[in-house]
C-alpha cells in the first residue's frame, strides 16, 4: 500500500525541518514512530524495491546504491518518519509541510499552513491496520503538533488501496484528473487528491 505526492504544487515551508517540533518517537496501541535515519535506508529498501510498491511509488531506483542516494542522501530525510512494529521497520511515511497558496497582500499568513502526505507499507504487514493507526497518528501529529490547518495526499486513481485508506481516515476526494499522470509503464492514468481540514479533523476527533 502506497501514496506518494506527485504534483509539488505547494512551495515548501521555509521551516527547515518541522518535524524538529515533535516529540520522537511517538507511539500508538502497537506501532512506533520515529525519525527516519540513513540506517534505516537497507530496511525500506527491502520493502520498497518490490514489484507491487514500486508499482505506484514516485521513482523504482534499480540499485541499492541509487535509491540510497534519492531517498536517504543530504537533506532527504527532513520529512521522512518511519513506522516500526516490535523493533521491525514496517513502513515509512512522508510528512511534508508547505505553504499554502495565497495572493501575494496574505501570503505571510500562508506560510507553513500545510501539510502533504505520502506513505509506504511493506506488503508483509498489510491487511492488520497497521497503516490506518500509524496515519490517523501522523494526522493527530499534523493538526495538534504542527498545528496545519489542511492536509492533502494524492495517488493514481488505479491505486485503490491507497484512496480507500484516504476515505478511512475520513479525507475527502476533491479532485479526480482524467488521464493527467503519467506512469513509467501503464502510460497515462488518473489521479486523485484528497485533503482534511483541522475542523473536520476536529469533529471526527470530538474535538
Amino acid at each position: 500500500m502506497c501514496a506518494l505526492g506527485r504534483r509539488g504544487l505547494a512551495r515548501l515551508a521555509s521551516v527547515s525541518s518541522p518535524l524538529d517540533a515533535v516529540g520522537w518517537p511517538v507511539r500508538t496501541a502497537r506501532l512506533t514512530l520515529r525519525r527516519a535515519t540513513p540506517a534505516d535506508a537497507r530496511a525500506v529498501w527491502g520493502y520498497r524495491r518490490l514489484d507491487d510498491v514500486s508499482r505506484w511509488i514516485t521513482a523504482a531506483p534499480a540499485t541499492f546504491e541509487e535509491f540510497e542516494e534519492r531517498a536517504f542522501g543530504p537533506g532527504r530525510l527532513d520529512a521522512a518518519v518511519i513506522v516500526e512494529r516490535g523493533g521491525t521497520v514496517i513502513g515509512d511515511v512522508m510528512v511534508r509541510v508547505v505553504d499554502g497558496w495565497a495572493q501575494a497582500e496574505v501570503a505571510e499568513q500562508a506560510r507553513g499552513v500545510q501539510g502533504e502526505l505520502g506513505w509506504v507499507l511493506d506488503p508483509a504487514h498489510q491487511g492488520h491496520g497497521y497503516a490506518t493507526e500509524a496515519l490517523t497518528e501522523v494526522l493527530r501529529i499534523c493538526f495538534e503538533v504542527l498545528r496545519l490547518r489542511r492536509v492533502t495526499a494524492g495517488c493514481f486513481a488505479a491505486n485503490e488501496a491507497s484512496w480507500r485508506l484516504m476515505e478511512r481516515l475520513g479525507m475527502r476526494r476533491e479532485t479526480h484528473t482524467v488521464r493527467e499522470s503519467l506512469h513509467r509503464t501503464e502510460g497515462w492514468l488518473d489521479g486523485y487528491e484528497y485533503a482534511l481540514l483541522v475542523d473536520e479533523w476536529r469533529g471526527r476527533a470530538g474535538g
